[in-house]
């Protein structure tokens, strides 16, 4: 199993960039980098391949709208070119709000996009031949009749580090997941709760997996939450320090989207927490935050975050290992990040 952390838009990325040099040095085996409507994530992941030697580096995750297909495409061989192969092509759709309404893109088909965008990537890195694809989504070259007629078929200019850099995507809802097991390196789901995840993507990932192609490597799943080892953890304590994640939890359950279109409502009610859905949504929706904060199920904090003693801690990896986890996403919220991750990563190698 391989550890990772997510590098946060809001924080300091000097600071982060160091911890991630000395995270790496203690086991952290990949890095993600956010971009949502802040800073672009390439630039920071040109940075990080400067001052990381091992550590993987991926986008967590860039939307399918506001690049091309083909600069997609471009920009993952640069990442991969510049990390001296260690990029790893993070994809999703992000939501209606940040494409048309900061982007100005229509939010039409955004699974079928993906999953053309993942076909014209490997077609690209490939260089088998120009690139011409006729996709819902995507049409490379232009069609006829639009432009100015001049578009021809190109291939990448040069050699890309690799031609299959792998490919994780994103995804929420039934269709998407199904895709993304049938196409995709990598699936990264928000809120995993190990026990449970089943109820809500079980059918999707055994249908797509059933399409699987064989020249595919077994799907890769990263999830995880807050980390934090102490053997002084009482449950009291175990609890408070899981409490600093309830209004992350209220921000997706409660305010992501309207009523009824929400995916991380549904999640919450595919759990099997739908009274607690309803109450959480509402509450946001009529502006009390806090009172939704402290709506979400404590059930769903614990066992979807590593936050306890050694025990504790390693029974809870055996159960994201269990859940067919290959990567565990953590962060770090203790007073010493590369001690707990140390001691993550000597846990899960004596496991």
């Amino acid at each position: 199993m391989k550890l990772s952390m997510m590098i946060n838009y809001i924080n300091d990325f000097q600071e982060s960039a160091k911890r991630v040099v000395e995270l790496e040095k203690v086991g952290l085996d990949m890095v993600w980098v956010a971009e949502a409507y802040s800073y672009d994530a390439i630039s920071q992941i040109g940075y990080l391949a400067a001052v990381t030697n091992r550590v993987q580096i991926g986008t967590g995750i860039i939307n399918v709208f506001s690049r091309t297909a083909a600069l997609t495409a471009m920009t993952a061989a640069g990442c991969d070119y510049v990390s001296n192969g260690r990029f790893v092509l993070g994809l999703g759709a992000s939501g209606p709000q940040v494409i048309e309404g900061f982007h100005g893109i229509a939010f039409e088909k955004p699974m079928q996009r993906t999953k053309e965008y993942i076909e014209v990537c490997r077609e690209v890195w490939k260089r088998e031949k120009p690139l011409s694809y006729d996709g819902k989504t995507v049409q490379v070259p232009l069609p006829t009749g639009q432009g100015t007629g001049l578009g021809r078929p190109l291939k990448l200019i040069n050699h890309p580090v690799r031609a299959e850099i792998p490919i994780w995507w994103a995804s929420l809802k039934d269709k998407s997941v199904e895709a993304t097991a049938e196409i995709a390196d990598g699936w990264m789901p928000i809120f995993f709760l190990p026990e449970k995840f089943q109820n809500v993507w079980g059918k999707s990932l055994k249908a797509g997996l059933a399409k699987r192609g064989s020249w595919l490597k077994p799907l890769d799943i990263s999830a995880g939450g807050m980390l934090h080892i102490d053997e002084s953890l009482t449950p009291e304590k175990q609890n408070e320090i899981l409490d600093f994640a309830r209004p992350s939890y209220a921000l997706y359950v409660g305010g992501m989207g309207a009523r009824g279109k929400n995916f991380y409502n549904d999640i919450c009610r595919d759990y099997g927490y739908e009274k607690e859905a309803v109450e959480i949504q509402d509450l946001y929706l009529d502006g009390k935050k806090k009172e939704a904060a402290q709506a979400i199920p404590g059930e769903w904090l614990r066992l979807s975050n590593l936050v306890g003693p050694k025990s504790y801690i390693k029974e809870r990896i055996g159960a994201f290992k269990e859940a067919g986890v290959t990567v565990l996403q953590v962060n770090p919220v203790g007073p010493d990040p590369v001690r707990e991750i140390e001691t993550l990563r000597s846990i899960i190698d004596e496991s």
